[in-house]
């Protein structure tokens, strides 16, 4: 990777004031020992529990930048749809290719989060570009379908879909396919770790690397962080419920697939390597530990970081040096990853 400056993910910091006060009139007081830098944010930012999708996506859209306002110069950014899963409905998808290329480039298949239920292609746009500019990676990120209209499997089979098409395509895309790798945050980094779980056992294309930025794995929601944050801003336990709850439909509370919920798997050998990102007061933190450590166990090669004073998202506050942190180790992880450095 270059030494240019690194792009940060475009999103709506404590500088913008009204975006940020307008989630609550009155900030309540932090109770857990936030980092300085994040300590506003969180005490102004409500813990998310939805009473339905439709609350739960305006109330993340408040928080998301404009698509429209992001630097895209160097990449071609299209629009494409693509042949979704046997019997399914076609899958949107938005390919970045940087400008310039002689040679092929290593492929992104980028996962947006959203807890199962919210997120899309434009929601994440600004953090796929920045992907695509410093990676000069192709990116292909995937608009799968959402629970609960569309629960368990839909969303992991849209996603699957977007994977074989990248490597069925990587001729016309310039994409080298030794060197494709799955990215996700949040329920973005569920879906890539179930992802990878699917590639694996169906023998289907191969992936180099997941990244699963603190990820949302297991529906059991009994480890201690689960239990113990109740109340976090962004993510807390009553939001984790409702969002399991949603996404397996007719499933929940019976027997779950590891593709749902990869910490249930029991067999995590011959998966990728991978990277894996918690932040301390994040009711998904040790879930994420756990997953981490369990595949050391079956042989694959992890990264494992934790950091301290952070919330769930609370990357949304990129003037902050820790989330600066995160995002800088985010792309030399992948650039070593594939191949760049």
């Amino acid at each position: 990777m270059s030494d240019t400056a690194i792009d940060t993910w475009e999103t709506p910091t404590t500088g913008t004031g009204s975006t940020i006060r307008s989630m609550t009139e009155q900030p309540s007081t932090p109770t857990y020992r936030f980092d300085p830098e994040l300590a506003e944010f969180a005490a102004l930012a409500p813990p998310a529990a939805p009473a339905d999708p439709v609350a739960m996506r305006e109330r993340i859209g408040t928080l998301l930048p404009d698509p429209g306002g992001v630097d895209t110069s160097t990449l071609t950014v299209e629009d494409r749809t693509i042949p979704g899963p046997a019997g399914s409905p076609d899958v949107a998808v938005r390919v970045y290719l940087p400008d310039g290329r002689s040679a092929p480039s290593p492929g992104v298949l980028y996962i947006h989060g959203g807890g199962f239920v919210t997120g899309s292609i434009d929601s994440e746009h600004a953090a796929a570009t920045a992907v695509a500019r410093n990676l000069r990676a192709v990116v292909v990120s995937v608009e799968y379908r959402l629970a609960p209209e569309d629960p368990y499997p839909a969303g992991i089979e849209d996603c699957y879909a977007a994977l074989q098409w990248l490597h069925g395509h990587a001729a016309e895309l310039g994409v080298d396919t030794e060197r494709i790798a799955v990215l996700g945050q949040s329920a973005g980094g569920g879906l890539a770790a179930g992802l990878a779980l699917l590639a694996r056992d169906r023998g289907g294309p191969a992936l180099c690397f997941q990244y699963l930025g603190i990820p949302e794995l297991d529906d059991r929601l009994e480890t201690t962080s689960m239990r113990a944050f109740v109340d976090t801003p962004m993510w807390a336990r009553p939001a984790a419920i409702r969002s399991w709850e949603w996404y397996l439909g007719d499933l929940h509370g019976g027997d779950v697939p590891t593709y749902a919920a990869p910490a249930r798997a029991t067999d995590l050998a011959g998966l990728p390597p991978a990277y894996v990102s918690v932040m301390e007061f994040d009711p998904l933190r040790d879930e994420g530990v756990v997953y981490a450590l369990r595949m050391m166990e079956a042989g694959v090669s992890v990264e494992l970081h934790a950091f301290p004073g952070t919330f769930h998202g609370s990357g949304i506050v990129t003037t902050a040096a820790v989330s600066k942190r995160a995002s800088a180790e985010m792309f030399t992880v992948l650039s070593r990853a594939l191949g760049l450095s």
